[in-house]
């Protein structure tokens, strides 16, 4: 029983000097030992063992003179860039997107391809995810075997554990357990989960959620999603099933949504319920692309023109009707909403904005800040890519674990 104590302890070390390292990207063992209260005998040792095993690399200092007349130079150390390799794909309705990082969380290479068909099958997903990542890696002299994980993003109701898709509407059937079968076809390990939360672990990476604890991101796109960070972890839920916000509920017996049920919020906001409303109101674009036809709705509404500026209008309530549900529940500390409608200022219009502080819970407190960042898929992708890291890190923490023992 001792014994597993003790090894608990180093492998929670490991986790924190190796998390502490990234974080700070160059660091010395005594501010490790400092910033982690770790001796600094625990921390010459665990430092010892990422260095033998790749993970991490020393460098030299920037001024050795300077430290030179203080005495012994600070080595510091970093993460080894060249450790592993992972990818990170983003898939969407019509396109896929690859984000290729290494180990330190660097871009080395990305890559876009169309997919064959607006539904594929579980072969055809199969099939197309491999020669993807065949075209991603080839564009740096690599193949898919150098990779160490691959990450993948995708909308639906998605069990990450299991890398299980209840439901997407980028595949055609349900209930399906992607990951075994992509494992099956393709050496390599794969983790799955929706492409929201992986937004989520993108901005604490590099976006608007670094530093923040308790944050929520709202993306609107073909659909309505929601990623969760409560103290600075994603939450999913038991079931996989959490932050589905496109799905509440925002009127009873409502709008037909595209999950079978009726009322949810993703029925009168997500392009499609635009693009519904507006052909029961004989005001479509007449154009087969749904991009265009939204933008064509948005600038008629603009230009004054009275039906397509209530069904902004209807949407910009439901809408704030829900963020305003998400702050009662969650309280956090920042919204960021995100996705290609953010061209669009109908989601986060002023009036918008006050509608949800004004169906918020009143007290002598401001309500969250509500700020926009306007993404392209490569960055939904680099989430999908550290989601893939963080995994391959765990897996390799663990193998020096079995190594010690």
């Amino acid at each position: 029983m001792k014994t597993r104590q003790v090894e608990d302890q180093r492998e929670s070390g490991r986790r924190l000097v190796l998390a502490t390292i990234r974080n700070r990207e160059r660091i010395a063992r005594i501010d490790i030992a400092e910033a982690t209260s770790l001796s600094p005998a625990t921390v010459t040792t665990i430092t010892g063992e990422l260095l033998i095993n790749g993970l991490i690399e020393e460098i030299a200092p920037d001024n050795p003179k300077r430290d030179a007349k203080r005495g012994r130079p600070r080595v510091g150390l970093k993460i080894r860039g060249g450790a592993h390799l992972v990818a990170g794909l983003k898939l969407a309705d019509k396109n896929a997107t690859v984000a290729l990082m290494d180990f330190e969380g660097k871009l080395q290479g990305e890559h876009a391809q169309r997919l064959p068909r607006k539904i594929p099958d579980q072969n055809e997903i199969v099939h197309f995810i491999e020669d993807l990542l065949d075209q991603a890696t080839a564009k740096i002299g690599l193949k898919p075997g150098d990779l160490s994980g691959v990450g993948i993003g995708l909308a639906g109701v998605i069990d990450a554990r299991r890398g299980f898709v209840h439901w997407s509407p980028t595949l055609k059937e349900r209930n399906l357990p992607l990951r075994p079968l992509l494992e099956e076809k393709i050496s390599l390990p794969f983790f799955i989960d929706n492409d929201v939360n992986l937004v989520a672990v993108a901005e604490q990476w590099f976006g608007l959620g670094r530093n923040v604890n308790n944050f929520i991101v709202v993306t609107i796109e073909q659909g309505v999603g929601m990623g969760i960070v409560i103290d600075g972890k994603i939450y999913r839920g038991a079931r996989g099933c959490g932050a589905e916000f496109g799905h509440t509920k925002v009127h009873l017996d409502g709008a037909l949504c595209r999950c079978g049920q009726r009322g949810c919020l993703e029925a009168y906001v997500a392009d499609y319920a635009l693009l519904r409303e507006a052909n029961l109101s004989a005001s479509a674009s007449g154009t087969d692309n749904a991009d265009q036809q939204v933008s064509a709705l948005f600038y008629k509404a603009k230009a004054g023109d009275k039906t397509a500026q209530s069904i902004f209008r209807r949407a910009g309530k439901m809408f704030a009707l829900g963020l305003a549900n998400v702050v009662n529940i969650f309280d956090p500390g920042l919204i960021i909403l995100s996705g290609e409608r953010m061209q669009f200022d109908y989601l986060y219009a002023g009036e918008v904005i006050e509608n949800m502080k004004s169906s918020v819970v009143q007290i002598d407190v401001p309500p969250p800040e509500v700020r926009i960042h306007k993404w392209g898929d490569l960055m939904w992708a680099k989430g999908a890519a550290v989601y893939a890291m963080e995994a391959v890190t765990e897996i390799a923490l663990e193998g020096l674990a079995s190594d010690a023992s």
